[in-house]
C-alpha cells in the first residue's frame, strides 16, 4: 500500500505495526474473525483512516488497493457505544472515520420463497449474511429527493449500506402487508418482515 506521505514515516510505521498485530491476532487458534466484542484496550489515538461510502478504504488520503489488507483491517472493526468506529487489537484501539456504513453489500442470493424465503448478501469484503432475526434490515429515506438507503446488520453495532443494484433487487421483492395494523410495504427474509416504508408513501419513491 502507498501511504503517499514520504514525511509520514512515524504514521507508517505505527500501521505497520497494527498490520502486524491485527494479522497474528486474525490468525490466532484458526479464528477468521477475532472477538473483538471481548477486548478491552486502551484507547491510542486516532489515525489518518476513513471508509467513504462507496466501501473504499484510504489512507493518509490515498485508496488501499490491496483486497487482503481491507479485508484484514475489516475483521477486528468495531464501533462502540460512543458512535465512534475502531480498529481494536487485545493492546489497542484506533479511531478511524465511516463516511457512511463501513462495508457495502454487493451481492444479493435468493433462496426458497414465501415465508421460508432467505436473502443473503455479501459484502465488499467477503462476508456473507443472512438477512433474518439476528442480522436485520432496515430502511431509512434521506435527502430531498426522498433516496431510500437500506442496511444490513454485519455484527456487532456495524452495518453494510446496500449498494444501489442490490436495493433495487430488494425493492423488487417487496409486498405491501399488514404490520400493527399499519399498511407496509416490506420485504420478508429469515421468518422475518422488515417494512421499507408505509404503503401510501410508496409512489414518491426517488431512486
Amino acid at each position: 500500500m502507498a501511504v503517499g506521505d514520504i514525511g509520514a514515516q512515524r504514521n507508517a510505521g505505527d500501521l505497520a505495526a497494527l498490520i502486524a498485530r491485527a494479522s497474528a491476532d486474525s490468525q490466532a487458534e484458526g479464528r477468521s474473525m477475532p472477538p473483538v466484542e471481548r477486548w478491552d484496550p486502551p484507547f491510542c489515538g486516532d489515525i489518518d483512516m476513513e471508509i467513504r461510502a462507496d466501501g473504499t478504504w484510504f489512507y493518509m488520503g490515498t485508496p488501499i488497493g490491496r483486497a487482503p489488507l481491507v479485508r484484514l483491517f475489516s475483521t477486528v472493526l468495531r464501533k462502540d457505544e460512543d458512535g465512534k468506529t475502531y480498529l481494536v487489537t487485545p493492546v489497542e484501539k484506533v479511531g478511524i472515520r465511516v463516511e457512511d456504513a463501513p462495508f457495502l453489500a454487493v451481492e444479493m442470493a435468493v433462496e426458497g420463497g414465501g415465508a421460508d424465503r432467505v436473502l443473503s448478501f455479501r459484502t465488499n469484503v467477503g462476508d456473507v449474511v443472512a438477512g433474518g432475526s439476528d442480522h436485520a434490515l432496515r430502511f431509512k429515506i434521506v435527502g430531498e429527493q426522498r433516496q431510500l438507503k437500506p442496511y444490513l446488520h454485519v455484527r456487532g453495532r456495524l452495518e453494510a449500506l446496500l449498494a444501489r443494484p442490490v436495493m433495487y433487487e430488494l425493492v423488487e421483492l417487496g409486498e405491501v402487508v399488514d404490520l400493527g395494523g399499519r399498511e407496509m410495504f416490506a420485504v420478508r427474509s429469515g421468518g422475518v418482515w422488515f417494512p421499507i416504508m408505509p404503503a401510501d408513501e410508496l409512489e414518491r419513491l426517488s431512486a
